[in-house]
């Protein structure tokens, strides 16, 4: 992750108005306003999240800030500038960065800083980021945040407030198909379809478990097919049969591996 002080070469006190989070890997970008930033301060672009009291700025409208601020891909003479340039392909991070993010239409700029020059406050809401999900049944969402809170989040009530996500009520195999956004800034299906995190830290309910909980479970009540056999001192051909007439039932299953409840499988010698 990269970060950068965005200024106003007028401000001659050289403060910070908001921070620029690039995740390299994604390809994303992010821009964190302060607790008390000033509209008339912020980036016009911005400036109407600032008015709403909103602080973490998503990735679409972070990313309409910055291509503002580089030539846009479909310039004529395009391929000879990223050649002038030094640059093999269209980057928008490698172009923002020629300039330190200056632009003709106003009078802002980067400066480079390291995660700990992040205002306290920042730095708690970064902890509140996303670190882990898994989905539930019933369109329910188990979220672990940086903080070591476990929420559950129901959010059937959410997808029905907003129309393009009856595709998640309607095909409930595809809400499995969730990822987190680079940062742990939210989850996603697929570009439109999103959630921020801070949506699903005040919907969710908090549940009394922590990560080590989790992973003790995970580590000590799951077993593949090779460890069923052993438990069931088996062959995997046996377990194979077991699965086929319905008398233990995977949890996953995969080309190279099939997982199951331990429980389930220690309760084949109690018969």
């Amino acid at each position: 992750m990269k970060i950068f002080a965005i200024r106003d070469e007028n401000d001659k006190s050289k403060k910070d108005i908001a921070y620029l989070l690039y995740y390299e890997v994604d390809k994303r970008f992010y821009i964190e306003l302060k607790e008390n930033a000033d509209p008339w301060e912020t980036p016009l672009i911005l400036s109407a999240f600032a008015k709403r009291g909103e602080r973490t700025i998503n990735s679409y409208w972070s990313k309409l800030w910055v291509q503002q601020r580089i030539v846009p891909p479909d310039r004529q003479n395009i391929g000879q500038i990223l050649k002038d340039n030094g640059l093999k392909t269209y980057d928008e991070f490698e172009l923002l960065l020629l300039a330190s993010g200056r632009c003709e239409q106003d009078d802002y700029y980067l400066v480079p800083i390291n995660l700990e020059e992040l205002p306290k406050k920042i730095l708690a809401r970064l902890n509140r980021k996303i670190e882990d999900i898994v989905p539930l049944s019933a369109n329910n969402l188990l979220v672990f945040f940086c903080d070591g809170t476990i929420k559950k989040c129901d959010l059937n009530e959410y997808f029905k407030k907003t129309q393009h996500f009856d595709i998640l009520l309607k095909h409930t195999e595809y809400f499995n198909k969730v990822k987190i956004q680079a940062g742990g800034y939210g989850v996603s299906w697929d570009e439109n379809l999103f959630i921020p995190d801070s949506i699903l830290y005040s919907i969710g309910k908090k549940v009394p478990l922590t990560a080590d909980d989790f992973k003790s479970f995970a580590s000590e009540r799951i077993v593949n097919s090779a460890e069923v056999a052993e438990l069931l001192n088996c062959s995997r051909q046996y377990v194979n049969e077991l699965v086929k007439t319905d008398k233990l039932h995977p949890i996953k299953t995969s080309e190279k591996n099939t997982l199951f409840l331990k429980s389930e499988v220690l309760k084949r010698l109690w018969q």
